[in-house]
């Protein structure tokens, strides 16, 4: 449906007519009022008789080019948006033209939805615009970023439980934070000045849990040769987390409940009990209710445990925090790796923002990890980005997994400059830098694989023995 528009004034820039005459028509359609110029010098006239909320402008015109048009425009009028287009736009260009301030540039040819959807959150960013001296930083809850109703649902539950001595049982999908979550309760409790301790129930073997839980005498088994204090007790006064809790065999479940219910813990070799005062947070990926139902975990314990309970939303379930967590990875890891990467590109955030995240931010964080870690310039592009575009299969028969079109559609030719840049990356990675053995992953011949490196920005020449310029 198109997207009526209040009169809001665009200005189109393009050499080529036919361009704009079919941009003047769509967006005329849509309610926008509509000017257009057939130069850049035309295009810098009108900027200077009246102010416009929009520029689409090519980027390859003579004698005054996209990037000159940009730069004037954003001194004639800073708060005026623009997006590029070109034919011909390599990554340099685009990157170019984002330093100078371009909120996104599209390759042509472009999806009508896809201009229109541009269009529409470019005069938004434009609406929502505050003063740098005012504007507000993405809201943080100690180690947590989130500004969505889900999040500041979640805060608001901590500050309430944080106050109680009760249990905790917080649940939620791998890598949603909720050891964040178990460490915010922690910190606004009354045992905050007291430790928190932090026991992953899935990382440590059976055969040991027991004694680093619990601990032992000296002589208790072989190898014990002094006293050594459990996990419990070194979280006395404090908080005691047990994370995957789900995955304690039945043995060990017998001697947390009486943890929960007696308040005390008896040591390996030891026939005394101790007196422990500690809050315990569980957390678990798994449904406990229904391993309960399948007595797989013991229904008393997980009463004990689940007195209050806080799910953790999944990622995608909170997409409006999205860009807050990934500028906040961005410019930690642009620190971390001594870089000055400085911005998103609209069109990459975009792209982050419809993928479902399967490891939810930990997966997040990834993503950006490497795109910081693999990007050469100022600005991390969609081809940065390595995103598992397919749905996650289990199949015995290792069926193929393919792309997934999101709903609005999608660039195809940025998409698979960017898959084919991220696997030349990945066989030279492979090939510990030798273009010989990169080009026979790849299934290239040295001269096909070199000419693509050039053409990404991965080589500084094609080298002698390659064919001319041209699509291969």
């Amino acid at each position: 449906m198109p997207h009526f528009a209040d009169g809001r004034r665009i200005l189109v820039v393009d050499d080529e007519r036919s361009m704009r005459e079919f941009l003047e028509i769509m967006l005329q359609k849509d309610g926008y009022a509509v000017r257009c110029a057939a130069s850049g010098t035309e295009a810098l006239n009108l900027l200077r008789e009246q102010p416009f909320d929009l520029v689409i402008t090519d980027i390859r015109m003579k004698p005054v080019d996209g990037l000159e048009v940009l730069r004037q425009c954003k001194q004639l009028s800073p708060r005026t948006v623009v997006i590029m287009i070109s034919a011909y736009a390599s990554t340099e260009t685009a990157v170019a033209a984002m330093r100078e301030g371009a909120y996104d540039y599209l390759p042509k040819p472009f999806k009508i939805d896809e201009m229109r959807r541009v269009i529409q959150n470019a005069l938004k960013t434009r609406g929502h615009e505050v003063p740098p001296h005012v504007r507000q930083g993405p809201l943080h809850f100690g180690c947590m970023i989130g500004e969505s109703p889900a999040m500041k649902k979640i805060y608001e539950l901590i500050e309430r439980v944080s106050a109680t001595p009760s249990n905790v049982l917080i649940t939620g999908e791998s890598g949603t934070g909720k050891e964040l979550v178990a460490k915010a309760i922690h910190r606004r409790s009354p045992r905050a000045e007291k430790p928190f301790v932090a026991v992953n129930c899935a990382g440590v073997p059976e055969p040991l849990i027991e004694s680093e839980l619990f601990g032992y005498r000296k002589g208790a088994f072989t190898g014990a040769a002094v006293d050594r204090k459990g996990l419990v007790e070194a979280a006395q006064g404090g908080t005691l987390f047990l994370d995957e809790i789900g995955e304690l065999s039945p043995s060990l479940q017998v001697k947390l409940l009486r943890v929960v219910q007696e308040k005390t813990i008896r040591m390996l070799g030891d026939t005394a009990d101790i007196p422990v005062d500690v809050r315990i947070i569980s957390a678990t990926n798994r449904d406990l209710e229904r391993m309960v139902i399948d007595h797989e975990f013991r229904e008393d314990l997980y009463y004990r445990l689940n007195v209050i309970q806080l799910r953790i939303p999944p990622l995608r379930e909170r997409r409006e925090d999205i860009p807050l967590l990934a500028d906040y990875f961005l410019a930690k890891f642009s620190k971390a790796f001594g870089k000055d990467i400085q911005k998103i590109s609209s069109y990459a955030m975009d792209i982050l923002k419809q993928y479902d995240f399967p490891g939810n931010v930990r997966e997040l964080e990834n993503i950006i990890e490497r795109g910081v870690a693999l990007e050469s310039s100022s600005i991390i592009l969609p081809e940065s980005l390595t995103i598992a575009t397919s749905r996650r299969k289990r199949h015995d028969d290792q069926e193929p997994l393919w792309p997934i079109l999101p709903a609005q559609g999608m660039n195809l030719p940025s998409y698979l400059a960017g898959l084919e840049k991220n696997l030349l990356m990945q066989a030279l990675e492979r090939s510990g830098g030798s273009k010989s053995k990169a080009a026979q992953l790849l299934g290239l011949t040295l001269r096909s694989f070199r000419y693509r490196l050039f053409k990404h920005g991965l080589a500084s020449d094609e080298s002698d023995d390659l064919p001319e310029r041209k699509p291969l």
